[in-house]
């Protein structure tokens, strides 16, 4: 895919303020390249100014492109699927992107990449994104691809009365009185779209190329492309059996816009959650890529000959305490002894090695912000286990006696994360039953269990989790944290560029939610994925995304 800019662009690229200040970020030592490339295509540079900003030729890329042809088999989860907006899982988005797809594209190198657009600009301050909307792209019904449909989707992004919409958080400044601001978004012509911000906000491309994001017909914005398949993408669902396998296959009907498309079919198979299927399943060569590789079944898969690829996130599993659940008539985590008393008690090094084996770092306090990964992280003191101050606290607040049931899913990494967390309240002396339950009756209301495991993906900065999670408004909000203080720190964060200045709103942040006990996080997970040899552009994703349109056979 091309993405073709002039001479002027390129010049205005490279002296955008804060692209300029987080170079100089980056010469300083402050931000490493990924969160540097990342942060400065946001704002609209393409790749190639991003690196010469700091004085870096852009990597050559691989020449090989796949054969055109053949089938390729993925395992995975097969999901049921709704409104994009409610996406709350990657399969979701992958099932899909074949069809729908998105204005943005999150590289693995943390670089964005124009889509259905054809590139942005922010203004100095980031207060003002010019869209530009790719020529020539149509929708598989044949209708132009226009600036009507871009501001239709940016208009329902903003819809907080949408039950499960988790885009809001990511638009939110553009959101007032629950629904996007009076002349926020405006069309100028049939290939632009102007949007004026309340407040600045570096990471709102970021938002846009997440999972929940995808583009829609604005004729069919509210509704599954299951129920009616109208997209951009090259192809067409052929299969769709929920649990068990998902077929795409090129739409002959549909001239598609982009390059790519190598494949004539894709299937997606679902296996379960239990690795030790998708090993056998490898084994009796069923399928030719994983999803995900987990534990110790990923020396294994290489041990078979298949081709390994890893990445370094900010995925993580959080052990919450619902503040607002009901228990016999109580609420046992409205009361914030309880909550650092249970954080009190873990070690976080016991969960990385059993829960991960090791792949991965462990947190340096439960806070849900990477360390070395996100650019906004702040330096606070370290998490210390200590097992008297967590029974004092404890014993303080009358609940000793208490039985908490810690729920997880029945999975691998998640349910072992889980499982070394129980094991450490209960050496404190805390009663602790556990229930693990399939993913088919977890899921149904994972927000809402007193206490649980949640395994949470990638983001690009850690605002954008804090944003997604904890404001008390989010959709995704399961720790039932609401905060007034913390809301008004996350939206003095979200309007600061500068990450050295943000650190220290961020700082603040940080030491709320490890006062309040909001959750125990003890890792950040490196992903894996393994390949068969010749499979090409399935490298892991830190998001998990996977684009079929890349996807070939060498």
């Amino acid at each position: 895919m091309t993405t073709p800019s002039s001479r002027a662009d390129a010049r205005s690229d490279r002296t955008h303020p804060a692209a300029r200040m987080y170079a100089r970020e980056h010469r300083a030592g402050l931000m490493d390249r990924r969160e540097f490339l990342g942060r400065a295509t946001a704002l609209g540079l393409t790749s190639a100014a991003a690196y010469a900003l700091i004085g870096q030729p852009e990597p050559a890329r691989a020449q090989t492109v796949p054969q055109r042809g053949g089938t390729l088999r993925i395992q995975m989860d097969c999901r049921e699927l709704a409104d994009p907006r409610t996406y709350d899982w990657s399969e979701k988005a992958n099932e899909t992107r074949g069809i729908i797809e998105y204005l943005a594209e999150l590289k693995r190198d943390g670089t964005l990449r124009p889509m259905l657009l054809e590139r942005w600009q922010a203004n100095e301050d980031a207060t003002e994104y010019t869209l530009h909307v790719r020529p020539g792209v149509t929708w598989n019904t044949g209708e132009p691809f226009t600036a009507k449909d871009v501001a239709a989707n940016l208009d329902g992004w903003c819809d907080t009365s949408v039950e499960g919409n988790s885009m809001p958080s990511r638009m939110a400044a553009m959101v007032e009185d629950g629904k996007a601001a009076e002349g926020a978004i405006e069309i100028v012509d049939d290939l632009t779209v102007r949007l004026h911000l309340l407040r600045p906000d570096g990471t709102l491309m970021f938002g846009m190329a997440d999972y929940p994001a995808a583009v829609m017909h604005r004729d069919k914005i509210g509704t599954s492309v299951a129920d009616h398949g109208i997209g951009t993408g090259a192809y067409m669902f052929e299969e769709f059996k929920v649990g068990e396998r998902i077929v795409l296959v090129r739409n002959p009907e549909h001239s598609y816009w982009g390059d790519g498309a190598w494949l004539d079919r894709i299937e997606f198979l679902d296996y379960g959650t239990d690795p030790s299927a998708w090993l056998a399943g490898a084994d009796a060569d069923e399928f030719d890529v994983t999803h995900e590789t987990v534990s110790d079944f990923i020396d294994i898969f290489s041990a078979l000959g298949w081709v390994e690829s890893s990445v370094g996130t900010s995925s993580t599993v959080v052990i919450r305490p619902n503040q607002e659940a009901e228990v016999d008539g109580l609420r046992p985590y409205a009361d914030v002894r309880v909550r650092r008393a249970l954080a009190l008690a873990i070690d976080n090094s016991v969960p990385l090695e059993l829960g991960i084996s090791g792949r991965g770092r462990e947190s340096r306090n439960n806070f849900h912000v990477a360390p070395d990964v996100h650019p906004d992280y702040a330096e606070i003191e370290a998490h210390r286990q200590d097992i008297p101050e967590a029974l004092r606290l404890m014993e303080e607040a009358g609940m000793m006696d208490f039985e908490h049931e810690l729920v997880s899913i029945d999975d691998d990494y998640r349910k072992n994360t889980t499982d070394a967390v129980a094991a450490q309240l209960r050496d404190a002396g805390f009663k602790v039953r556990r229930t693990v339950l399939p993913g088919s009756t977890f899921w149904n209301d994972w927000t809402k269990y007193p206490f649980s495991s949640t395994n949470w993906a990638h983001r690009e900065t850690g605002i954008q989790l804090l944003n997604l999670a904890y404001r008390s408004t989010a959709a995704w909000n399961e720790c039932g944290f609401r905060n007034a203080e913390f809301d008004a720190l996350l939206d003095q964060a979200t309007a600061i560029a500068d990450d050295t200045e943000r650190r220290a709103v961020m700082a603040k942040l940080e030491r709320i939610m490890v006062d309040e006990g909001v959750a125990i996080i003890p890792y950040f997970r490196a992903l894996y994925r393994h390949a068969k040899p010749g499979v090409l552009n399935i490298e892991m994703h830190p998001k998990y995304e996977i684009n079929v349109h890349h996807l070939g056979w060498a």
